[in-house]
């Protein structure tokens, strides 16, 4: 596949598989959106709603990811994991 053929709905569904397993991972260890927002440095969950539920264009960067597999521990592979 070229760059070229890589439309802005394959950058959406990426970015949405992306939040939809952050939500389920923190869901599964248990932590509530507050608390990865206070371990990711925010002073509340906004970003972090926003960011997992796809809304006013907010998106976990790099950065973010790898702080959230070591908050989580789990290799940060399973953020990007596209299950069908």
């Amino acid at each position: 596949m070229l760059l070229s053929e890589i439309t802005e709905e394959d950058s959406v569904k990426f970015h949405q598989n992306i939040s939809k397993n952050v939500r389920k991972i923190r869901r599964e260890k248990k932590l509530t959106q507050l608390d990865v927002s206070i371990a990711l440095g925010f002073s509340n969950p906004s970003f972090i709603t926003n960011a997992e539920s796809n809304t006013s264009n907010k998106k976990f960067n790099l950065n973010q990811l790898h702080k959230l597999s070591i908050i989580f521990d789990i290799p940060i592979c399973e953020f990007f994991k596209v299950n069908e």
